[in-house]
């Protein structure tokens, strides 16, 4: 199992993942043509994608779904709370397949598993993608690390994590006091601080990779977001700690044999 992270922030977001024959996205928050370059910046191109999962309706997660689907024939997968939101933006889809938050679908050589999280819009969710052997979760968009989440993540051996925002960036930045507010409440983005924290939980053996992923441009950077996980987590002997970024793809990752 292989995946890499196309680019991750307010100006868009996806995933790639694949294992066997099988590729998959989730999100398409860049143009058509944005996503075929960065698939091609590792060695990948849209015809290698089998479905395309949506984690909610947001633009910059959503806005290159409905371009790719129709123009590649992929079929796009969410929940109805969702697809009736994003309806228009998404316009006509090659196929459109829905799913309960909670299902575990098969897509190939690839089980996807949705969970519920936090952020204000329709039904928002993660994923856990898994090809039997390896497991990767996907939790960005989410003011709240609740018990559930903590449960689909424990056993991953690739967490991609929302580090969002430094809280002094935050309230000394240029975002007047309603949109912190948004930013912060149970329903906007975890901070820094909020996942590491969270991220010290699910350290153990089995976690080989762990990106922190969708930082503001605004009220945070790479380097902070890098050293409040490195305060946290005192071993990461065991664990590649990578930083996404808007603007370029991660590697291809792969994992270690069990």
């Amino acid at each position: 199992m292989r995946f890499s992270v196309l680019g991750s922030g307010s100006k868009g977001n996806s995933v790639y993942l694949e294992s066997g024959t099988t590729g998959i996205l989730i999100d398409a928050g860049f143009s058509g043509k944005e996503i075929s370059r960065r698939l091609k910046s590792i060695d990948r191109d849209l015809t290698n994608i089998s479905a395309l999962f949506l984690t909610h309706e947001h633009g910059d997660h959503i806005s290159g779904a409905g371009v790719i689907s129709r123009k590649c024939s992929i079929p796009v997968y969410a929940n109805s709370g969702t697809f009736a939101v994003a309806e228009t933006r998404l316009g006509k889809l090659f196929a459109k397949n829905e799913f309960e938050t909670g299902d575990t679908l098969k897509v190939g050589d690839l089980r996807v598993r949705s969970f519920r999280i936090s952020h204000d819009t329709a039904d928002p969710v993660g994923f856990v993608v898994s090809d039997g052997n390896f497991s990767v979760g996907y939790c960005t968009d989410t003011g709240k690390v609740s018990h559930l989440i903590g449960r689909r993540l424990a056993d991953c051996d690739a967490i991609i994590l929302e580090f969002n925002h430094n809280l002094q960036m935050l309230k000394n930045g240029p975002y007047p006091l309603p949109l912190q507010q948004r930013v912060r409440s149970s329903r906007g983005h975890l901070s820094n601080e909020d996942g590491a924290q969270f991220l010290a939980n699910l350290m153990g053996e089995q976690l080989q990779i762990a990106v922190l992923a969708h930082l503001s441009e605004t009220n945070n950077t790479p380097e902070l977001a890098k050293v409040a996980a490195l305060d946290v987590v005192s071993d990461w002997e065991e664990t590649a700690l990578v930083v996404a970024h808007q603007d370029c793809a991660t590697q291809l990752f792969s994992f270690r044999c069990k």
